[in-house]
């Protein structure tokens, strides 16, 4: 018989909030109404970080994904009002990518509906245990190292 993985068990655990949340969020989404799939809610939301507008290669980095996943993002947020093209003015060759108002407007909602999101996650922990999970997750994002007791790592 072999011993439980308690990493194994982390692991899972996290791979299931993560389909949870997802799961809420999409739920939020769609009582919002703004008809668009969490690939370009990701994308309006990477688009606001910029100062000025992004080129498509800029998001399809930003975004770690193929150039011709961003085409087709954008294509569907143009439809929808969201975003629109726009030459660059030094290279006119260059298309860079810009929020509209509607795409703006859609950022809040969207903001709104990932608030509501974790609202309801976080609804069971108290203002200390989200503390402490705050901490933890940034030591995850931020990827320290933690050294484990009799592990021997220096």
């Amino acid at each position: 018989m072999t011993a439980p993985d308690p990493d194994g068990v982390l692991a899972e655990q996290l791979l299931r909030l993560t389909r949870r949340v997802h799961r809420i969020q999409k739920r939020h989404l769609e009582h919002g109404d703004l008809g668009i799939t969490p690939a370009q809610s990701r994308l309006l939301r990477t688009l606001a970080h910029y100062g000025s507008p992004p080129r498509m290669a800029d998001l399809a980095e930003r975004l770690e994904v193929v150039p011709r996943a961003v085409t087709t993002l954008v294509d569907g947020l143009e439809t929808a009002g969201m975003v629109r093209r726009v030459p660059d003015q030094a290279n006119r060759r260059v298309i860079r990518i810009e929020l509209t108002d509607t795409g703006r407007t859609a950022l809040l909602e969207l903001r709104r509906a990932r608030r509501s999101a974790a609202e309801e996650i976080l609804a069971p922990l108290s203002t200390e245990q989200r503390a402490a999970l705050g901490a933890l997750l940034d030591t995850l994002i931020d990827g320290a190292a933690v050294v484990r007791p009799g592990t021997g790592a220096d």
